[in-house]
This record gives structure tokens, C-alpha cells and sequence, in this order.
């Protein structure tokens, strides 16, 4: 091999190597995401709670929010299952979980998880709660504090739902109350009456960007529908009447808040309950990523990307 030859060599194999090296870097890893499996538990007064799971490693148990089911976490438990045993739970009377005729209050939602977490004997958990599954672990927290939790990541739930009238603009905004009495009853009243399912169709989507695929819209409300209308609303009722603005600043565990800039939930309440929570993270939504109440199931991508960056 002549010299000229010789170099020519060398500089073609280092470029390759090079080329290589790059391709590693920029091109996605394959994630081959694991299959969820279904499994239950029993609650201390015999209420079966059904859970899909999927994947390996720390755990990150998902809580849905009012009368939403394990299901609208499909995009977590398929997409973060690469990395974390990722457990998301219907809670009683939602999905496919049993539905008794009693227990609907956001502390019996509590201990229900408890007994979740004991069953499966998780410690170090990050428990990710959507809407109403924040207040269930802010109630948690009350009852329980830091036991068996590594973190916390809070999706798009206000401090408090229902203002009181003498409160000033400065508190409303903070707790980010979208309710009055008298609107609060009036919602109860309808989802517990002959309209139900319709203005269950009207609540929920107004939750979501004008974006969002009207065929995915329907699957949702239909999720929704698995439980019923009653219990629905004397869930709400209660979870309503919930006011967690002297929990919050309680809470020590590391902790992300995500909210939606367009969100039923108004953003402003969100970075309150970011300011709140000590050494705590904040991530809002713009409407163009899908930035209202449900932007883990209108950007996957971005959610799963900023929930993996936190955990770890």
C-alpha cells in the first residue's frame, strides 16, 4: 500500500468511527415496551381494586382522577414501562374496579391506595396523581405523610373547587376554583339525574384542546361511564368540598406540579401549589402541546419525557 493509500485509508476509517459514534448519539434508543398484565387487591372492607401493570424497576403507581380509569394511563404505562414497574389502579367505582354503594369520599380513596401499596408491598414509590387523584394524595399525605413514597407528581388539580363568595379575586385565583355553591349543587344535581351521561359528555370535553380526535373524545366519556352516575356525583360533592391550601406546604417528599395553560383547571392555582411545596418542580402545558386537563393523554411524548427527567 502506497502512503497515499495509507492515508486515504486511515481518514475513511475515521470518518466511519466517527459516523458511528454520532449515530449513536442522535439516533432513539428502540424501546420495546413491555405488556401490561391486569392484576387486583383487596381493600380492607372488600372492595376489589383492578390495576394494569407493566415493566420493571422503581415503582410509579397512577391515579386517575374523578370517575376516569386505569385505561387513560395507557400512554404511561406502555411508555415509561421501559424503565419503571408502572402500576395504574381503578380506583372503586371506576372502570373496572368493584363499585359498592359506599365509600365515596376522597379519605376512603386514601386508604384505599394505602392498602394498595401494602398488598403490593411497594416502597419508594412515585405516586403520580391526576385531578382528583392529587386530592386523594394530599389526604394520603394527611394520614399518612412520606410512608412508602419516594415522590410526588401532581397533575393539573386546584388547591380548592368551590369558592367561598366572601373570598377576595387574589384567593380565588390561588385555590383556582371553578365552582359556587350554587353551580357546584346544580352539577351535582344533573349528574345524578336523567341527564347524566350528557353532561358528563359536556364536562368532560371541555378538558380537552380543539385538537384532540372526537373518536378518542368519545372513548373517553365512555370511560367516564363505567361508573355510575350516582356515585359519580357524590364523589364530586365531596371531592368539591376539599380544601388542601394548609396541606400542601406540608408536603417534603420531592415533587413535580404540572398544569395546563388552557386547562379547566386554571394555571395560576398550579404554580401556587408549585410555590408551595419546597425545592418543587413546574412544568405548564402550552395549548398547542396540548396544554388542558388531560395533556398526558394529548402529549404523551412530552409528558412521559418530563416525567422520566424527574424520576430519575
Amino acid at each position: 500500500m502506497s502512503e497515499l493509500d495509507r492515508r486515504t485509508f486511515i481518514k475513511a476509517a475515521a470518518a466511519s468511527t466517527a459516523a458511528v459514534a454520532l449515530s449513536r448519539l442522535v439516533k432513539p434508543e428502540t424501546v420495546v415496551a413491555a405488556t401490561p398484565t391486569r392484576g387486583s387487591v383487596v381493600t380492607n372492607d372488600g372492595v376489589t381494586l383492578r390495576y394494569d401493570e407493566a415493566g420493571s424497576g422503581k415503582p410509579l403507581v397512577c391515579i386517575p382522577g374523578w370517575s376516569q380509569t386505569a385505561a387513560q394511563w395507557k400512554h404511561q404505562v406502555s411508555g415509561l414501562s421501559d424503565r419503571y414497574r408502572v402500576i395504574a389502579v381503578d380506583m372503586r367505582g371506576h372502570g373496572e374496579s368493584t363499585k359498592p354503594d359506599h365509600g365515596y369520599t376522597i379519605q376512603r380513596l386514601a386508604k384505599d391506595v394505602q392498602d394498595l401499596l401494602v398488598a403490593l408491598n411497594l416502597t419508594d414509590v412515585t405516586v403520580m396523581g391526576h385531578s382528583m387523584g392529587c386530592s386523594v394524595m394530599w389526604s394520603y399525605w394527611e394520614l399518612w405523610g412520606a410512608d412508602r413514597l419516594a415522590k410526588l407528581v401532581l397533575v393539573d388539580q386546584m388547591p380548592m373547587i368551590t369558592a367561598d363568595p366572601a373570598w377576595s379575586p387574589e384567593e380565588k385565583d390561588d385555590a383556582g376554583a371553578i365552582f359556587d355553591p350554587t353551580s357546584l349543587y346544580a352539577t351535582i344535581d344533573k349528574l345524578a339525574g336523567p341527564e347524566g351521561a350528557k353532561t358528563t359528555g359536556g364536562f368532560i370535553g371541555a378538558m380537552f384542546t380543539k385538537t384532540y380526535p372526537r373518536d378518542d373524545l368519545a372513548w373517553v366519556v365512555t370511560q367516564n361511564l363505567k361508573m355510575p352516575r350516582e356515585y359519580a356525583a357524590a364523589l364530586l360533592l365531596n371531592h368539591s368540598s376539599q380544601d388542601w391550601r394548609r396541606l400542601i406546604p406540608r408536603i417534603t417528599v420531592p415533587t413535580l406540579v404540572v398544569g395546563g395553560r388552557v386547562s379547566v383547571v386554571p394555571w395560576k392555582s398550579q404554580v401556587w401549589v408549585h410555590n408551595q411545596i419546597r425545592g418543587s418542580r413546574l412544568e405548564i402545558f402550552e395549548e398547542n402541546e396540548g396544554g388542558n386537563h388531560f395533556m398526558f393523554m394529548e402529549n404523551p411524548e412530552k409528558f412521559n419525557r418530563v416525567v422520566r427527567e424527574f424520576i430519575g
